[in-house]
């Protein structure tokens, strides 16, 4: 197992090498230039050059991105333009807001959609099967930013039981129970698409396995169906939805980038969108790639579990 899991860490090297030269570049063909962002009215052309070549960027690109490969080995990531602090402080402090909201989104999403799936499938063309079915098909098909407003617009505008942006509230609060309020509509937000998902292929693979011979022959020989269901089919259905919870976990923290921009949210998905807005490239290349590490991440977790629920798999 540890020799699988090394050789799975050793395999993400060239695609983060790969991501790298993808972003870098990129952000490379936005227009604009960094320097002349940053000076804003003080941006003639001779405080232009001498701020590009303070920063390195008079380089060539080849020049600039082996620059920061370098630099990236060592453990530097850099120092952001625009708020002058190491990228790496600025990048793993808003990933821990982001965590937090796309953990509480993965365990909603995970818990709701197993449910819906094998009550689904145990209650085939039944009314349950209906519903979720219906409901699968529109949580699937609803824009998670359009959601999000209709949220804001219900539960803390009309109703005001729980805020509409932040993580904590400005006066007061910071403790465990501001935070969960906080957390409420931007998870269930972030998690809906994901809970449709893993509901429909939880429902396809529990009925895959409910037509085994293996479960006729417990049911044959008067196993209770709840044992059946839970003990035998269910544990064999999620050797296939473990890889796809895995897939949805890097969906989810895709999708916080435009979550935490319309609840304002302090995670990495917003410090990117204004990184990419005033060209701060430092910023924008270490915030992705931390993302990207932790879907790779995320997977070799899944692929993990995987193998400890299938042994057959090793």
């Amino acid at each position: 197992m540890w020799t699988y899991i090394g050789k799975r860490l050793l395999a993400t090297i060239p695609i983060l090498l790969g991501l790298s030269v993808v972003v870098f570049g990129m952000m490379a063909l936005i227009p604009g230039d960094p320097a002349t962002a940053i000076l804003g009215s003080y941006a003639t052309p001779e405080n232009v050059a001498r701020l590009n070549r303070q920063l390195g960027l008079d380089r060539s690109l080849v020049e600039q991105y082996l620059t920061w490969l370098g630099n990236l080995a060592q453990g530097d990531m850099g120092r952001s333009y625009t708020l002058n602090r190491p990228v790496a402080d600025e990048v793993f402090e808003r990933f821990g807001a982001t965590l937090v909201l796309a953990g509480a989104s993965l365990l909603l999403c995970s818990a709701l959609g197993l449910v819906a799936g094998i009550a689904a499938a145990v209650r085939q063309f039944g009314w349950t099967d209906r519903i979720v079915t219906f409901l699968v098909l529109v949580g699937i098909s609803t824009p998670s930013f359009w959601l999000g407003l209709l949220l804001i617009m219900l539960f803390a505008v009309q109703l005001k039981w729980l805020p509409a942006s932040g993580m904590f509230a400005i006066y007061g609060g910071g403790d465990l129970p501001d935070l969960l309020a906080h957390l409420a509509l931007p998870a269930v937000t972030l998690a809906v698409v994901a809970t449709a998902v893993i509901a429909r292929l939880t429902r396809a693979a529990m009925l895959e396995v409910l037509r085994q011979d293996y479960i006729r022959t417990a049911r044959a020989k008067g196993v209770s169906e709840r044992r059946v269901v839970y003990r035998h089919a269910f544990k064999a259905a999620l050797v296939a939805v473990i890889p796809v919870i895995g897939i949805q976990a890097g969906f989810v923290l895709g999708g916080a980038v435009y979550i935490e921009t319309v609840f304002q949210w302090p995670g990495i998905g917003r410090m990117l969108v204004t990184a990419i807005s005033t060209r701060d490239l430092l910023l924008v290349q270490g915030g992705v790639l931390v993302v990207a590490a932790s879907y790779v991440l995320f997977n070799l977790l899944a692929d993990v579990a995987q193998t400890v629920v299938d042994p057959r798999l090793r």
